[in-house]
């Protein structure tokens, strides 16, 4: 059957960078695999659930879009065998289709015309149906775009000027130049020169002397060895990028010191199965000391995450956050669950933090996988289907350059990244639940208070010396291991926050006296968070790469108190450091902290470019300015000194290019706001997205405000201090993120959330999909990553 709103909807097949939702709702999990399907939209290709929540219908009485096609996917009943399968005659390896595992039905309606049922064989909807079950499904174009974008050639390859050319002798091709090692070495490009790279990932040694070589000649790029293949592929790594690059002339290269690639064979792994071989092992045990499977756990709030491909540090993140009382009021609660109108659900913020919100909280996910066949046979127990946070993970990444990337991540920054996100976008006249996580500090030298929304403390590493240095303990702490690893003493959670608050010698020229001997600095809480996010830093540069320590930091379960880090605030005796004078507000200065800055320059980092990193970090410790410069390496301004702009200069507002305005106000920034970090910035537009990232409380009110006559937003006007100063301030542990691996940017993160499962309070471990009821929690609560306190 036909109608007329065929002809009227001018139906098109998706064009290849269309967003095709047809495997999933874009404002629930619902899914294909549900009874009743998922409705398609063949106008704009929207997924839509069919259920009692019904979103599909939803969209077309807001876009007026009537024809959709459902799609309904079921699993084909396994085939039972009497015999023995037929004999392999040969090796083959056949991919399994989705059309082997699944019977799939397609029909197409009208919403306008009463849910009519067309013909689908009709020309013009065949072509569309075809184009929408052969075109890559939306989160699968996000993950394809983000492998694409891994690995570019730079500047330093596509430019390569190398030296005189020679052969290379088989014998100066066997080990480094500067060292007897004979893996994982690196042959320099420009000279020649081959020296073994630095210690990597599953035990394979390194002493940096071809970083060594870089550092002393100033040769940017290297190929390792042992990648090489005759198709022209290699690891190819730029020091002066710090990063995997690709050369697209490696075969010209390599044939310029006698090297023939075709020859060549690849005899190590490369960087990027190194490190999927490293996630892939870092397992957490789903077993209990006895042998035996943890019991899969299901219901409310006990839903899990599948990982996307290195997905797991925002799967323990999101898993943390929603068994919080306020993400779950603002998100989640049924009276803030009226349909939200929006025309592109899956772009929206909101949309996409209520899908998540349900899909954790409601319990209607959280069953087990009917796909795996449990039977006396096999020991498996049934785990979790998990739901694909794939619309989400693409929403928050979008134009950032690590977070839209299938690489792993660092959970804390992701936590940081996720809050401004959340901060920046529209919860009127609901309250922002990020405000829950700020509270005020208070120093004692400089008299200001500064918004925070997490805290990052030290924890001192006391190395305990071993008497057999060739064997250790593993994680767990029971079992030797042949590789040798430092053993550390425990520290306390009050030891670490003991060092977070306590005095510490500064430069510092005081405005007072003029006095330049330096002065004593502490910074305490003025007041306290609902809940305290605090990240314990167990890292130490090794061979210039961060590289994680095991030091136990022991946290009880009961509640705490922070009593003792209060500010007392100006005490009797004590006097306000006065103001700067007018003529020094109107030169802003910058003086790098020393001991830093040499650091930095010891690690390789140029003057002008460690500078501008800790002037951009607060001039706050090495690990921040170096993640800094690694992320802005190809800035190109990177190399000029440091230029502080008068913020107070009118030129600067009057010289604001209109059109940049623009640009900022259509990313969804206030007008005000994007005035002000254009100021910030000197008008230029990178820096400017970065500082609105990093000062989502700014509104930029005194922009608007008496321009050139000292007015500014302050005055008139309260300012809100984020928390609150009540006491007792006793805090509890909710829930950790746990990471097992070296190095933050490999290995694996999961979850320990504090739940009630079965009528009593419980530990659950959250790893991915799987859900279980955990055991020997203590151990993993002295290693976590990232600690979640909630107020009791």
């Amino acid at each position: 059957m036909s109608c007329s709103h065929v002809q009227q909807s001018r139906l098109q097949p998706p064009g290849p960078r269309a967003s095709v939702h047809r495997e999933d709702c874009t404002q629930c999990f619902d899914s294909i695999d549900d009874p009743t399907g998922l409705n398609v939209c063949l106008s704009c290709f929207n997924g839509g659930c069919t259920g009692d929540r019904n979103h599909a219908k939803l969209h077309y009485q807001l876009s007026q879009h009537p024809l959709v096609l459902n799609i309904r996917r079921t699993k084909k009943p396994k085939v039972e065998r009497d015999e023995p399968p037929p004999k392999m005659s040969k090796l083959s390896i056949e991919a399994e289709t989705e059309s082997d595992k699944y019977d799939i039905k397609k029909s197409v309606s009208c919403y306008a015309c009463a849910g009519k049922e067309l013909d689908i064989t009709e020309t013009s909807i065949s072509k569309a149906v075809d184009g929408v079950m052969s075109a890559m499904t939306s989160a699968r174009q996000t993950e394809v775009k983000a492998w694409e974008q891994e690995l570019v050639a730079c500047e330093h390859t596509l430019c390569l000027q190398q030296d005189v050319p020679k052969e290379l002798e088989a014998q100066n091709l066997a080990h480094c130049a500067s060292c007897d090692l004979k893996e994982n070495l690196w042959l320099c490009l420009q000279c020649g020169n081959l020296g073994c790279g630095r210690a990597q990932l599953g035990g394979v040694g390194g002493n940096s002397h071809a970083l060594g070589h870089y550092e002393a000649f100033r040769h940017p790029v290297a190929v390792k060895l042992g990648s090489i293949t005759p198709e022209g592929t290699a690891d190819i790594y730029c020091y002066e990028c710090n990063d995997e690059k690709v050369d697209p002339e490696l075969a010209n290269h390599l044939a310029y010191w006698g090297i023939n690639i075709a020859e060549r064979e690849k005899t190590e792994k490369s960087l990027t199965e190194m490190q999927i071989e490293q996630n892939l092992k870092w397992e957490f045990s789903m077993t209990t000391e006895d042998g035996k499977e943890l019991k899969p756990v299901f219901g409310s709030g006990l839903t899990g995450l599948k990982n996307l491909g290195n997905s797991c540090y925002m799967n323990s993140i999101l898993q943390c956050l929603f068994n919080l009382p306020m993400f779950n009021t603002r998100y989640f609660d049924d009276i803030y669950q009226k349909p939200v109108e929006i025309l592109n659900p899956a772009e929206d913020i909101e949309i996409q933090l209520r899908k998540i919100a349900d899909g954790l909280l409601s319990g209607r996910y959280s069953k087990p996988d009917s796909s795996i066949d449990a039977s006396h046979h096999s020991a498996e127990i049934p785990h979790q289907k998990g739901l694909a946070p794939a619309m989400l993970k693409a929403l928050i990444g979008k134009g950032h350059e690590e977070f839209s990337t299938m690489r792993q991540q660092d959970a804390f920054e992701f936590l940081l990244h996720l809050f401004k996100i959340i901060t920046r976008s529209n919860h009127a006249p609901l309250q922002d639940p990020i405000f829950s996580f700020k509270f005020a500090m208070e120093q004692r030298l400089q008299c200001l208070s500064c918004k925070k929304d997490n805290i990052t403390v030290p924890v001192p590493a006391r190395r305990i010396k071993k008497e057999n240095a060739d064997m250790d303990i593993d994680e767990k702490g029971g079992k030797e291991v042949g590789a040798k690893k430092d053993v550390f003493k425990s520290v306390t959670i009050k030891e670490c926050l003991d060092i977070f608050t306590g005095n510490e010698i500064i430069e510092y020229t005081c405005k007072a006296c003029g006095g330049k001997d330096g002065a004593i600095k502490s910074s305490k809480f003025k007041t306290f968070p609902e809940v305290l996010v605090v990240n314990c830093r167990r890292f130490e540069i090794i061979n210039w790469v961060p590289t994680k320590l095991d030091v136990p930091v022991v946290v009880e379960d009961t509640p705490f108190s922070l009593d003792g880090y209060m500010s007392k605030g100006l005490q009797p005796g004590e006097e306000e450091l006065p103001e700067a004078p007018a003529a020094a507000k109107s030169k802003p200065k910058f003086t790098p902290n020393p001991d830093t800055l040499t650091i930095l320059q010891d690690m390789g980092f140029p003057e002008a470019r460690s500078i501008k990193a800790l002037y951009h970090t607060g001039n706050a410790d090495p690990e921040s300015a170096m993640n800094w410069l690694f992320s802005h390496m190809d800035d190109p301004d990177i190399d000029e000194p440091l230029k502080l702009e008068d913020p107070g200069s009118e030129a600067q507002i009057d010289d604001i290019d209109p059109e940049n305005i623009e640009i900022l106000g259509a990313m969804g920034f206030a007008t005000a706001q994007v005035r002000k970090a254009l100021k910030e910035t000197g008008g230029n537009m990178e820096r400017a997205v970065e500082w609105l990232f990093n000062h989502p409380d700014d509104t930029g009110e005194d922009e608007q405000s008496g321009k050139g006559d000292g007015a500014s937003s302050g005055e008139g006007k309260e300012t809100v201090i984020p928390g609150n100063s009540d006491l007792p301030a006793r805090f509890q542990l909710n829930s950790i993120v746990c990471h097992k691996g070296g190095s933050i940017h490999a290995g694996h993160y999961v979850a320990f959330v504090k739940k009630q499962v079965e009528g009593e309070d419980a530990w659950v471990l959250f790893n991915d999909e799987k859900v279980v009821k955990a055991a020997d929690v203590d151990e993993m609560k002295k290693f976590a990553y990232v600690y979640f306190f909630r107020r009791a």
